[in-house]
């Protein structure tokens, strides 16, 4: 097919398109409307007043619910406000500031990070924010590749820990295998006190075809005794309301210990309000029911990703089971043209380099789509332009 003739047709639509971000479209927020007119009794949970300051680790009926939602037990589940990732972010900073073992990150001359490639964006903007370095390591399919880890582990002593996305991957879409958790909690229990697994568990309910179960770390760890390595976060952004949701943060019980006077500094107590509200809506509606209700309305549009991909010739790409993103994996030095072929003809993309620490992707080579937040015919358009955009930069390409 000769691609040049279809962009030039292309460019006169003017289109304006998106597919950067993971977010849930109006219909699957739609399905929780009705947390709206919920009514709420002040004093129904804990015996306290709601609107009023207090119960730091939030109530505890949502933890019962991040209990239900993370996949661990309640004894280890504090229930926050809107964003996990905020939680991730008071998290890090107490241990740059105070730290725990050998003292505050911050003390040290180099304190580094494993980052799973390709991996979330907004884990390496924050690290880097912070001024951890950011050593990226590969997936294998089944999580980050523990022989590499294990090399970078015994002959850098500036590592303290990993992030990790352990179901649905963003953007890769694996789910780590129980002997990848093993494995990473054996070699992390040979460094020193320190260290952290960041367990963001963002897409831990998030299935729309069947499956790949994920082991309760916490269960495993405790079972090797080593329960602080961990530290689990998620939330109902993704279930819920993206903006207006819960975030969870899961503790041993003496990381929460320490963590709880530096939080404590933080915040007064979580909106409970809220708390109950989510409370209400999944004791009125069951939660794997509500969430075969977004399986329902994303599944269409990744069933179109997947026919419009397999409909060229080029690149090669994810086939997830769950989770908000494709990752389109490019030959070497292509994706960049591909992305500013595309933002020609109206469609933005995540930048290129997104998918790695410091925005830089050695090779050039992934793309990813988040198809989840357009209409099924915005999502089609947007396939059309990616498609021909790629076919457009391999002939270019083979050309030169």
């Amino acid at each position: 097919m000769e691609y040049l003739s279809l962009f030039e047709e292309l460019k006169v639509r003017k289109m304006s398109l998106d597919l950067t971000r993971g977010k849930p479209a109006a219909d699957q927020l739609d399905l929780s409307s009705s947390l709206d007119s919920i009514k709420i009794d002040i004093y129904d949970f804990d015996e306290v007043d709601i609107r009023n300051y207090g119960l730091v680790k939030g109530l505890s009926e949502c933890r019962d619910l991040g209990s239900n939602i993370l996949g661990c037990d309640k004894e280890y589940i504090w229930a926050g406000g809107n964003s996990s990732l905020t939680l991730m972010s008071q998290y890090l900073s107490y241990l740059c500031i105070q730290g725990v073992g050998d003292g505050p990150w911050s003390s040290e001359e180099r304190v580094s990070i494993l980052c799973p490639v390709p991996g979330y964006d907004r884990h390496f903007v924050l690290s880097e924010n912070l001024g951890l370095n950011m050593i990226p390591v590969p997936l294998d399919g089944y999580g980050p590749d523990l022989n590499v880890i294990r090399s970078y582990v015994e002959s850098d002593d500036s590592i303290r820990g990993i992030w990790c996305v352990p179901k649905h991957s963003n953007p890769s879409g694996e789910t780590y295998s129980r002997a990848t958790i093993e494995g990473l909690i054996d070699i992390f229990s040979n460094t020193r006190k320190n260290s952290r697994i960041f367990w963001d568990n963002a897409y831990a309910i998030h299935d729309f075809e069947d499956s790949e179960p994920l082991e309760d770390i916490f269960s495993i760890a405790k079972d090797k005794e080593n329960e602080d390595l961990i530290v689990g976060f998620g939330s109902t952004s993704k279930i819920t309301y993206a903006g207006a949701g819960i975030g969870f943060m899961a503790l041993s019980k003496s990381n929460q210990e320490s963590f709880l006077p530096f939080y404590s500094a933080l915040i007064i107590g979580p909106d409970k309000i809220n708390q109950i509200r989510h409370v209400k809506f999944f004791q009125e509606n069951d939660l794997m029911n509500h969430m075969s209700m977004h399986a329902d309305l994303i599944r269409p549009k990744f069933e179109l990703v997947q026919k419009w991909l397999h409909g060229q010739d080029y690149g090669s790409w994810t086939k997830p089971t769950g989770g908000y993103f494709v990752l389109l994996k490019t030959d070497p030095g292509l994706a960049k043209r591909i992305i500013s072929l595309a933002s020609e003809l109206g469609l933005k993309l995540t930048p290129a380099g997104s998918t790695h620490p410091y925005s830089v992707d050695p090779e050039d080579q992934y793309i990813r789509i988040a198809p989840t937040a357009c209409s099924i015919e915005e999502l089609d358009s947007a396939m059309e332009i990616l498609v021909c955009c790629l076919g457009l930069a391999y002939q270019e390409n083979e050309r030169n």
